[in-house]
């Protein structure tokens, strides 16, 4: 298997050298377990919402009206959103101040619910993502699929990254360094290429010292996929 670091001097050429590279790395936020486990729950819930709200939809829409979301939607508490009657939640689907999508809506719900399992089971919802294993973090993605609502695929996905933890976005170019360097020849949504994704990544930490983002970014600019 193609080591980390011919990926990484492949992503440097493409991007003007390895300082030109590093620059645009060091925008990445990666927080620890425990910075990640201090973050309230309604700051996880705000941003897995922020993130269903965004798919499929334009994105600048979306932050503009947030605001309007974090006041209909109480600031996003998973205790007060789980018992919110359904009147409310018909009310806010004609509510013009925030996106008035009836499925998404529901899903705010929804995982409000599940975030109050979750906290039942480890103290906080990030408790249990700053907890998890970097090395099974497609593990991690699956139980948000099942057990969450409409955290399946790059939603789920974006929501981890922007929340600063460690986290791999399986987007086409992506997938594309990934079949380029043999790890894949199946699609990334197939559970045989996301064990090979995940043990090539596991590999590649273990031989870098760098993090899940910094190894997915750099399969992102390795390529002009």
């Amino acid at each position: 298997m193609i080591k980390f670091a011919e990926l990484y001097e492949k992503a440097a050429t493409r991007k003007g050298g390895a300082e030109a590279l590093e620059d645009l790395l060091s925008s990445s936020t990666i927080l620890d377990a425990g910075d990640l486990a201090a973050i309230p729950d309604d700051r996880w819930l705000s941003q897995a919402s922020r993130m269903i709200f965004s798919a499929g939809f334009n994105w600048k829409v979306v932050d503009q009206k947030w605001p309007s979301h974090e006041i209909a939607f109480e600031n996003f508490s998973p205790n007060a959103i789980a018992h919110f009657p359904d009147e409310r939640l018909h009310t806010l689907a004609s509510d013009a101040s925030i996106i008035r999508h009836g499925g998404k809506i529901k899903s705010v719900q929804e995982n409000a619910v599940w975030f109050l399992r979750v906290a039942d089971e480890f103290g906080s919802f990030g408790a249990m993502i700053g907890n998890w294993p970097t090395r099974e973090y497609f593990d991690l993605l699956e139980k948000m699929k099942k057990e969450g609502t409409r955290l399946g695929g790059t939603t789920g996905q974006y929501f981890l990254r922007f929340m600063g933890v460690p986290s791999f976005i399986a987007s086409a170019s992506v997938e594309a360094a990934l079949r380029q360097s043999g790890v894949i020849d199946k699609a990334l949504s197939t559970k045989t290429a996301q064990r090979a994704t995940q043990d090539a990544c596991n590999r590649w930490m273990e031989e870098s010292g760098r993090s899940l983002t910094i190894i997915s970014r750099v399969l992102a600019l390795s390529t002009d996929a």
